[in-house]
């Protein structure tokens, strides 16, 4: 852009802000987006900033300072940077009590990232509170920048690296006691200020946060004694109340990662334990704000003694701060359920923690504490007494149940689920039991009802004390009770338990199928419900798709009322989702009938599914009901792929799949729709994944239609480019590439994706817009390299996908760059075949060196950490096949990269290359080759 004037900049400025026309707003927006990218945009930010047009100019060009900082400080030359640092000093020096807070915060955010990113500035923070400690004026900016600062030393923006990072910590570390006692001077002069308060309580937290403080000096600092002061007592105001929450939280989350135990763990674990009173005031004055908070410091406090009190309780004595789990029960029992989600997380490190351990006399310490919890969640559980009919779909009360069921499930075996069981059954046979405590107990019975035969089964294998034994042993006992119970529900009972028992039912699978004499009156149960409304049909649907695919045995004498069920299936009031899983529930009983039987059964199945979709690829609407989603054909689809994925019969060598005459027969039906909807991706998607299971199901017997899908295919994917259409060729590669006569066909099938593949992927940012393109190729070329490598590296394709694969290196998107690694990986591998290696050594001499090139930079500026594994799995086979050219591949990558940041400090020196190197080369696993590469990385990050 030509370069711009301060006053076209005002005029921008003012449009945006000013404008009632909103075509001009949305053009000057994008004016001044385009500006800020420009170099010119920091010598006119800093004019607007001395000149003081008005604020949203000074607002403006501060962000515009910020942003330039933050993400360009790489166009300014290191001669500029102590211009730079002067002139926003100079800004902040001009800052008034009446100046907007936005551009103090955006000023302050400015300095304190030149602060991190210029090397040549030292002591940025001692430099900062000997100039602007004594100005009064200055005090809410300067407790601003000392807040930012260490807030941004982790910035993923400035990629400090690691070098330089280490280097800010340790200068921070050493001005803390200036910081300290400043903020404690601003604490004492700040007179009754509650935003200052606030804001230095704030800070103070940001420097624990990076562990700048050391432990032991701050034990008695008059800051963390103001925090008690401000928790206990009952007037003090909300914002108040929460930075001092914050600032506890942080001091034992910083205590617990740096194991430190002495005076502040045990005034802080004292002081906390003191809270209960203030927890229990604000639940009288229900103050919600407040509640939360309390209950946060009370879960962090458990947290943060969680390895003590569970590795320092022995047989005999739990650990003394096992009493902390009494706060954070009291808080459970909150009468909001929000207050008790707090301490989810707390429960499920707490279980996980036990059931590794594994020893039943350490878990029956926490055995009282998790009752009481299951106790309180099953009150939270309960609906109101108004309630007409089933919890909310997409609601808060439904979402807060759904994580219910999940930590009953993490801490259940702390109890176990018998015992449960048997708890929540008292509570049914209670006189005078209100109908939504039924349900609830059944909901609670429900998340444990698939553990129960387990139990039982493992009773006799646990070392656990007789009389426990005998205990569970009973208990057990009242299964088929709660069973029969169900069965007999009366018919006015509300609709809430009436689900909840149907569920129960379901998730009592495994137990059926080893009381298979229950399982005719479950059915009949289970039919009735089907036939009903409001979501029991659902629910019955649910149930009874869990019993088919655990009682498999039991159910095949019941294929003829399944098929009735079949029939019928377009009556029933259920969901879609219910509707195909039981498609795939009795898709697992004809599974197992004997092949004659097989056939017509999942010939009337598909029969349901394949003459919808015949009428609707013919444009037929006919004898389809007038609900819409069944003019949908993917209603369709999904229930045919359901019955494909799901009928799997065992077929031995050289039989004919009884599934296979099926298949073929419908498949004029699954062709058309494919020329039907070709326009439609949705639908392709859908259609593949239909052909996908079909192929699947019957394999190599599916060769009668191989040849029109290849051709259909392709001529489909030449104009519209579903990649959907590329992960069914690879399909297509796994199951008949080693079959003779088809390798060239599925290779001419490669040759003709390539062009239209790669006509799209080398358009500008072609790779980043289209990951599942990418994903999808070369998962069909790894594919080729599995089934059929020495054809695939024999062909002329194999450089220019190698090639598009050095491209995809870097794209920063997790399952395309899974596929991308895997490709490298498998192609890698057969340099130890013999007939191979030749080809695969010649491949690696032409590629290697770029490969390794682009891994490493990849691995540095592109990919995030969690992905460095599958580069790690790439750099370890190149390993396998040269030690020495893999040394000299990783030597070159590393040279080429930067040694310095834009702010001049080093990133990597000469002895961390080395020692990269050799890590790298020495590595004798994927694990520790990813550990180095993740090591490495952080140097420039």
């Amino acid at each position: 852009m030509e370069p711009p004037t301060a006053e076209a900049v005002l005029q921008g400025v003012f449009t945006l802000y000013n404008d009632p026309n909103n075509a001009e707003k949305e053009k000057a927006s994008k004016w001044l987006e385009e500006f800020q990218k420009s170099i010119h945009s920091w010598k006119i930010a800093d004019e607007l900033l001395r000149h003081k047009h008005d604020l949203n100019s000074c607002t403006f060009a501060a962000q515009t300072m910020r942003n330039k900082i933050q993400n360009s400080f790489h166009e300014l030359p290191e001669s500029a940077h102590e211009s730079l640092r002067q002139s926003l000093l100079e800004h902040l020096s001009h800052i008034t009590i009446e100046t907007k807070s936005v551009i103090v915060t955006q000023l302050s955010l400015a300095l304190a990232d030149l602060a991190l990113l210029m090397s040549s500035w030292q002591k940025p923070v001692a430099t900062l509170l000997q100039r602007f400690s004594s100005n009064p004026n200055m005090m809410y900016a300067l407790i601003e920048l000392l807040t930012l600062i260490p807030e941004e030393v982790n910035s993923r923006h400035l990629r400090l690296g690691a070098n330089r990072r280490k280097e800010i910590l340790l200068d921070l570390e050493a001005d803390s006691t200036l910081v300290g006692e400043y903020l404690t001077l601003c604490l004492m002069n700040g007179n009754e200020n509650e935003l200052l308060r606030a804001k230095i309580l704030k800070c103070f937290t940001s420097w624990v946060q990076i562990n700048a403080f050391k432990l032991p000096e701050i034990s008695d600092n008059m800051i963390i004694v103001y925090c008690f002061q401000l928790l206990s007592s009952g007037a003090t105001s909300p914002d108040l109340h929460e930075s001092a929450t914050d600032c506890l939280c942080s001091l034992l989350t910083c205590m617990e990662l740096n194991n430190s135990r002495g005076g502040l763990d045990d005034k802080l674990f004292g002081g906390i334990m003191c809270l209960e009173e203030a927890y229990n005031m604000s639940v009288a004055q229900e103050d919600l704000d407040k509640s939360m908070n309390l209950c946060r410091l009370f879960t962090v406090l458990v947290e943060s003694n969680l390895t003590r009190m569970v590795a320092l309780s022995d047989d005999e004595t739990p650990h003394c701060s096992v009493k902390s789990l009494d706060l954070v029960l009291n808080c459970v029992g909150h009468y909001d359920y929000e207050v008790a989600e707090i301490t989810f997380n707390m429960w499920y490190r707490l279980s996980e923690d036990l059931y590794h351990r594994n020893n039943y006399h350490l878990t029956a310490h926490f055995q009282p504490y998790v009752e009481r919890l299951i106790a309180a969640l099953y009150k939270h559980s309960q609906l109101d007494p108004d309630h007409d009919g089933l919890v909310e779909e997409g609601g808060s009360f439904k979402d807060f149940r759904f994580k219910v069921s999940e930590i009953i499930k993490d801490v259940i075996f702390i109890v176990s689920s018998i015992s449960c069981f048997k708890q929540m059954f008292v509570v049914l046979q209670s006189s005078n039991v209100s109908w939504e405590s039924s349900e609830a107990a059944l909901f609670i019975m429900q998340n444990v009802a698939r553990n129960i035969l387990p139990e039982i089964m493992e009773l006799g294998e646990r070392e656990i004390p007789t009389s426990r034994f005998n205990q569970l042993c009973e208990e057990s006992e009242v299964v088929p009770k709660v069973v029969e119970a169900i069965l007999n529900l009366p018919e006015n009972c509300h609709i809430a338990i009436r689900y909840t028992s149907i569920s129960i039912l379901g998730e009592l699978c495994d137990w059926i199928d080893s009381n298979p004499e229950t399982l005719q009156p479950v059915l009949n149960f289970l039919l009735f419900a089907l036939q009903q409304k409001n979501g029991l049909a659902t629910a019955a649907a649910n149930s009874l798709q869990s019993i088919c695919s655990t009682c498999k045995k039991h159910m095949l004498g019941h294929i003829s009322g399944l098929m009735e069920i079949a029939r019928c299936l377009d009556s029933f009031d259920i969901q879609t989702e219910s509707a195909i899983g039981l498609l795939k529930g009795i898709s697992i009983i004809i599974g197992r009938l004997p092949a004659g039987q097989l056939t017509p059964a999942m010939q009337e199945l598909c029969s349901f599914q394949v003459e919808a979709l015949s009428r609707l690829t013919n444009g037929d609407m006919e004898g389809l009901d007038g609900k819409k989603c069944r003019s949908d054909p993917a209603f369709w689809l999904d229930r045919l792929a359901s019955i494909y994925r799901h009928v799997n019969p065992t077929v031995g060598n050289n039989e004919v799949n009884p599934c296979s005459f099926v298949i073929i027969n419908n498949w004029n039906v699954l062709s058309r729709a494919l020329e039907r909807y070709k326009n439609d991706s949705k639908i392709m998607e859908r259609i593949v994944r239909c052909i996908r299971y079909a192929i699947r199901c019957i394999g190599k017997q599916a060769m009668p239609i191989l040849e029109p899908l290849v051709k259909q295919i392709i001529t489909i994917y030449s104009g519209h480019n579903h990649t959907c259409l590329l992960y069914l060729g690879s399909i297509l590669v796994d199951e008949f590439a080693y079959e003779e006569g088809c390798t060239q066909g599925l290779l001419n099938m490669l040759q003709a994706f390539i062009e239209p593949t790669f006509g799209v992927l080398q358009m500008e940012n072609g790779l980043k817009n289209h990951p599942d393109m990418v994903d999808d190729f070369f998962r069909l070329a790894t594919r080729f390299i599995q089934r059929a490598p020495l054809q695939f590296l024999q062909s002329p394709l194999v450089t220019p996908i190698i090639q598009c694969g050095l491209l995809a290196c870097t794209l920063d998107h997790r399952e395309a760059n899974i596929s991308v690694m895997r490709f490298f990986c498998s192609l890698l591998r057969h340099d130890r075949v013999n007939d191979l290696e030749p080809m695969v050594q010649s491949i690696l001499a032409s590629h290697g060196e770029a490969l390794i090139m682009n891994l490493l930079y990849a691995s540095v500026f592109c990919l995030h950490s969690n992905m460095l594994s599958d580069v790690a799995e790439v750099f370890v086979e190149i390993k396998q096949h040269s030690p020495l050219q893999l040394e000299e591949y990783v030597k070159k990558a590393v040279d080429s990269l930067p040694k310095k940041n834009s702010g001049g400090s080093v990133t990597v020196t000469h002895e961390q290359m080395v020692q990269f190197v050799s890590n790298i080369v020495k590595s004798q696993t994927p694990r520790a080759t990813t550990q180095t590469l993740q090591d490495f990385a952080r140097l420039y990050r």
